[in-house]
């Protein structure tokens, strides 16, 4: 089927998480969360069912953005954001993934331009889809699983306590202000500023 490509989009942001109740607030929903604060800065509303996502046009920095939060489950994220990437004719380099990382402290943030998946399904799941694992992405430090959690998934399934919402939530305005860099081209300013 063929599809006409509506509207330009410059840039595609990706907060990754799994959609639900059950998953609100979680670890593993980090970049749902980011994106949502993104899209309030923005004034958008990232609501419109489409590429099996939910998404959202805004401008940010000049450019025209597509936000989105793929409605597919963690491990099948690349579907979504293969179909959106084709379809605006975007490449890897123009798609901007925020996400999860257990290796990072609370609040901690890692910019790099590209990367491999690291142990991340998501990441995983968008480089087998984009066939390049050369797209920038942001990292958020959601801390690692206590001792007494022995068990992965249940841990990034598991909510943020009090004290890691905090040092999460708190890094929400940087995220912002690195995606701006980002989509303006200016990554190196975004490590430089961000990466701690």
């Amino acid at each position: 089927m063929f599809f006409k490509k509506t509207s330009a989009v410059d840039f595609l942001i990706v907060g990754l998480g799994n959609p639900g109740r059950q998953y609100e607030g979680s670890h593993h929903n980090a970049g749902f969360l980011a994106l949502d604060h993104l899209a309030g800065e923005l004034g958008c509303d990232v609501a419109r069912a489409k590429f099996q996502a939910l998404t959202g046009q805004a401008a940010l920095n000049g450019r025209k953005v597509l936000l989105m939060k793929p409605q597919t489950f963690m491990n099948l994220s690349g579907s979504a954001v293969g179909a959106a990437a084709k379809f605006y004719k975007l490449p890897p380099s123009q798609v901007l993934v925020l996400y999860d990382d257990i290796a990072l402290a609370p609040g901690r943030l890692r910019i790099r331009p590209s990367g491999s998946a690291g142990g991340h399904n998501g990441i995983k799941s968008i480089i087998a889809a984009l066939g390049s694992q050369e797209f920038p992405r942001i990292r958020i430090g959601v801390g690692e699983r206590r001792g007494g959690e022995a068990d992965l998934a249940d841990f990034v399934l598991s909510k943020f306590s009090a004290e890691d919402k905090k040092a999460v939530f708190a890094r929400f305005d940087d995220i912002c202000a690195a995606a701006g860099l980002i989509v303006s081209g200016d990554l190196t300013s975004a490590m430089n500023r961000f990466n701690h």
